[in-house]
């Protein structure tokens, strides 16, 4: 599936998502602090959105980002060859995250991101609320910021997220940082 195509799909599911849940594009501008303009632009497939703001709607929808990609694959398959395995480039900074785990909705998905150099991706607290994580750094060298907090990451490093809070993936290298994203929902 090209861009152009997943770009169409990702609009579709997100009005999909919305309207399934009975919100108004007001309602879902108010829980996931993205205007009601952007989200029409969105939702129309004007714009291509940045990872900020679908990590913000997926949120408020308590979609992972994940299952808001999957879903735009429109796969129920519990195989997906490393080739068909759906790939989302953040417009504005180069970020690029393949969705690695079948789009099943499995309890456990695995995301494979690429962080370009001198790169800086901040995501808001409200997109951890209902979800694990940990981070496993396969190349380069991760900075990743958690509230107050800095760790350092290299290859082979493992963190596991602490309490919603926001945070920022930093790559502060000449050279591209690939890690691992393990994620799973909290039970409620």
């Amino acid at each position: 599936m090209g861009d152009d195509d997943l770009n169409a799909r990702l609009a579709a599911t997100v009005y999909a998502a919305r309207t399934s849940r009975g919100l108004s594009v007001n309602a879902l501008a108010e829980s996931s602090g993205v205007s009601r303009a952007m989200i029409g632009k969105i939702e129309r497939g004007e714009v291509q959105p940045t990872a900020a703001l679908l990590a913000k709607l997926s949120a408020a929808l308590e979609l992972t980002l994940s299952e808001l990609i999957a879903h735009a694959e429109g796969s129920g398959r519990r195989l997906v060859r490393a080739d068909e395995q759906p790939i989302w480039t953040d417009p504005d900074t180069g970020y690029r995250r393949r969705a690695v785990s079948p789009p099943v909705n499995g309890p456990l998905e695995l995301v494979e991101v690429e962080l370009p150099p001198d790169t800086r991706v901040a995501i808001s607290a409200d997109t951890y609320a209902f979800i694990h994580q940990q981070i496993w750094v396969l190349d380069g060298h991760l900075e990743f910021h958690e509230g107050d907090d800095v760790h350092e990451l290299g290859p082979g490093d493992c963190l596991q997220l602490g309490d919603p809070v926001s945070r920022a993936f930093v790559n502060a290298t000449a050279r591209p940082c690939r890690y691992l994203v393990a994620l799973c929902k909290r039970l409620r």
